[in-house]
């Protein structure tokens, strides 16, 4: 362990006076991502693309650090997009949909995993909202709204504003079982926790690199089952859609049979660069460290909150129910006070559905809680 704490000494020389639990927003960076992207601008300033060959190189690594990541089959089902949102939408927009069909998602998910299917409306599309609070488990509540019309189970791995995690392994397999596809937003998961694709039966999977993956905005990783592929109508063609993509005088073209064939043209090598580079950081640590820490890290908030009188939780508490957020208020009102009070004070944190949101990464250190946590129990009077 004193390994690890010179590591996140060495990596994450954060302000002293930002106490930073937002990693549930955008996360901040480690050095050497930030030296790789410092590197990478040089490189284009003295040499432009003369070593474009190496930039490819550290896209191929990319794409294996993230099939590792999630456990993948291949590398051949990782496309590099630009976000989430893009994932979700070569789903929503690929599939041959009828009218009458209809999609299931939670009364919990972010406007990624909402609009985009409530966007299918004008094909007949209807989209069956679960309240997930309506059933004795989370997840029977969406799947009580499943039936013979359902085409696409969606939902994120983490709720962004309660932290709830869901049991993707038991929607999975009742994905697969009725043949119904399965679409998960993971954005709020992977980097934090443990995500395995093959385990969850999952056949899209989509998730941003700026939060706990540590990376840049404008990368993203989707996943997408090689069997289901063929199901997948592309509505984007470029260049890097097709087979031997440098062959560029070729006037016969076929689509590619990789999930390159959602990547329309070129890529964002400089978010590559650091993104492959933080994830090294997360392969020094090893998931299993990271994720234990995630998790002690939201369960000392937990504890505070049931020390306290006047402060209570919205994240469930039991483990396998939670991973990187701890949302709560104090007292029952406006929690906008508090939270404006947490951001004069340096505390840099969210507000989701009228609830305060922390979200500690794996290097977040104690005094960053406590220091965050006083604050909290000041304004709620805590004795």
């Amino acid at each position: 362990m004193a390994d690890l704490s010179e590591l996140i000494e060495r990596e994450f020389p954060q302000d002293p006076s930002v106490a930073y639990l937002n990693h549930a927003g955008v996360a901040p960076w480690p050095q050497r991502a930030a030296r790789a992207a410092e590197a990478f601008a040089r490189e284009c300033v003295a040499r432009g693309a003369s070593h474009y060959r190496d930039w490819e190189a550290t896209e191929a690594r990319l794409r294996e650090q993230l099939r590792n990541l999630i456990n993948a089959p291949s590398v051949d089902d990782i496309a590099l997009l630009k976000n989430t949102s893009e994932g979700l939408s070569c789903v929503a927009f690929g599939l041959d949909w009828q009218s009458g069909d209809n999609v299931v998602i939670s009364d919990q998910e972010f406007p990624a995993n909402r609009l985009v299917w409530e966007a299918l409306a004008s094909r007949g599309v209807e989209v069956r909202k679960a309240c997930l609070a309506d059933a004795d488990t989370p997840e029977n509540a969406l799947l009580n709204l499943c039936d013979d019309r359902t085409r696409v189970l969606a939902i994120s791995s983490v709720q962004y504003a309660t932290g709830l995690r869901m049991d993707l392994g038991h929607l999975g397999a009742f994905c697969r079982n009725r043949e119904t596809l399965f679409c998960v937003d993971a954005i709020q998961s992977i980097g934090a926790v443990p995500v395995d694709v093959q385990a969850i039966d999952a056949d899209f999977v989509a998730g941003d690199g700026h939060k706990w993956m540590l990376g840049a905005e404008g990368v993203a990783v989707f996943y997408c089952r090689a069997e289901v592929r063929p199901q997948l109508r592309l509505n984007e063609f470029g260049w890097h859609t097709v087979t031997d993509p440098m062959n560029f005088d070729r006037q016969e073209w076929t689509i590619a049979e990789s999930a390159k064939r959602f990547e329309c043209g070129s890529l964002n090598m400089l978010g590559i660069h650091v993104l492959s580079a933080s994830l090294s950081l997360l392969q020094d640590v090893g998931m299993d460290v990271v994720s234990r820490n995630v998790l002690n890290k939201t369960q000392y908030i937990i504890d505070y909150i049931d020390d306290s009188k006047n402060i209570f939780c919205v994240t469930p508490a039991a483990e396998e129910r939670r991973a990187g957020i701890v949302s709560f208020r104090a007292g029952s009102g406006d929690q906008r006070p508090l939270y404006r009070q947490l951001q004069e004070n340096g505390v840099v944190c969210a507000l989701r559905h009228n609830a305060v949101r922390f979200s500690p990464h794996f290097y977040t250190r104690d005094e960053v809680l406590k220091r965050a946590l006083a604050i909290v129990g000041d304004y709620a009077g805590r004795p």
